[in-house]
């Protein structure tokens, strides 16, 4: 399908071409980097060819003003009649140039930190008495009512979690589209950032927002901006916070490579833990942490969330060394139908869930350097 060429509206934000059209879009830099006749912020190399929404009913040249039905499509392209509110709610540029995240990650975090479903680690530390525990954000704002649990807003993370005095409680902000964008919305109606940074988590991992393959560009250029916008409110807040990465394209890399180096966060963050199957991640999760490791600053630490498979952590830290850090719910999920995780995989040995528990923590643990 070709796009349908339309002028962009003017409406005080630089917009995206309707229909995917990069002639019409303020984000074309098209291969040589001059872009086109609507270029303001030269972005993006041009439209993704798997898009599945660029020829919606909404980008017809005769299309009504009600053929895009927002509140059905969670999908932000230049078609949408809301798409100038988008922008908008981003600071009116896709750009990372304006974007800080100043901090520092808590002295004595262990190269790998189990997570658990934000109960009282009390049973499960028995033997271990590790250093950090993450809970992921669905323990802490819940899916259905869109609301912090009283457990989290009445006492600190660490009270909540039965945590020691030498402990450190690690918030692991991601969870399903519906979850996250949520939180986006209601995140400033709520004070939910400020609310969060009350609970004195010793590191927040920011929320990550999606990028799928069949997804138009302007969807991917907007959700890695929020995911670093989200992570500055947090650092504001005063919270020690780590931004998400996650990009699509080798020009996504470079721009966030350009952006560490003017202007470094304390770590980088990948979730990896929704790439199970090999194809996806040998054809774009693992090239991409490759050229990370290739290009980043050598002193730059990264945290991977979601790693499980023993010869896909061995491979992470023959490329980042110490400075990697694991973060995997395995552990507890494993120990609740008493199995382990062993270099064999998973074995169902029935044991209690805290011998389990203990067990996967020790192995998964000793597949990464010390500290």
């Amino acid at each position: 399908m070709t796009p349908i060429s339309l002028p962009t509206p003017t409406v005080g934000v630089p917009l995206p071409g309707r229909g995917c059209d990069c002639n019409a879009c303020a984000f074309y830099a098209g291969a040589d980097g001059r872009g086109g006749p609507a270029t303001v912020e030269a972005l993006c190399s041009g439209t993704n060819s798997d898009c599945r929404f660029c020829g919606c009913a909404a980008s017809e040249a005769d299309a009504p003003q009600n053929a895009c039905v927002t509140r059905k499509c969670p999908i932000r392209c230049g078609s949408r009649t809301d798409i100038a509110q988008w922008m908008a709610d981003v600071g009116g540029t896709l750009q990372f140039d304006d974007i800080s995240i100043d901090g520092e990650l808590p002295d004595g975090l262990p190269s790998f930190i189990p997570m658990t479903d934000g109960s009282s680690v009390t049973r499960l530390d028995a033997s271990l008495n590790w250093p950090a525990y993450g809970v992921g954000l669905r323990r802490v704002y819940s899916p259905e009512t869109h609301t912090l649990y009283p457990r989290f807003t009445e006492q600190t993370a660490r009270q909540a979690l039965d945590l020691k005095p030498d402990q450190q409680a690690v918030l692991v902000g991601y969870g399903e589209d519906p979850l996250v964008e949520a939180f986006w919305t209601n995140r400033q109606r709520d004070g939910l950032v400020e609310r969060i940074a009350a609970q004195e988590w010793d590191l927040v991992l920011s929320c990550n927002y999606s990028i799928y393959g069949d997804w138009p560009r302007t969807e991917h250029l907007l959700n890695m901006r929020r995911s670093l916008l989200l992570a500055q409110e947090f650092a504001e807040a005063g919270v020690p916070v780590v931004p998400n990465l996650y990009w699509f394209r080798l020009e996504d890399l470079e721009r966030y490579l350009a952006w560490i180096e003017d202007a470094p966060p304390p770590a980088i963050a990948v979730n990896v833990q929704t790439v199970r199957d090999n194809n996806t991640w040998d054809t774009w999760e693992r090239p991409g942490l490759h050229w990370l490791a290739a290009n980043l600053p050598t002193d730059m630490p990264v945290i991977l969330t979601g790693l499980s498979r023993a010869n896909r952590i061995t491979e992470m830290v023959q490329l980042f060394g110490t400075r990697l850090t694991l973060v995997s719910q395995n552990a507890h999920q494993y120990a609740l139908h008493g199995a382990i995780m062993t270099p064999n995989g998973r074995e169902d040995v029935h044991a209690r869930t805290e011998d389990a528990f203990a067990s996967t923590v020790q192995y998964m643990a000793s597949l990464l350097p010390p500290r």
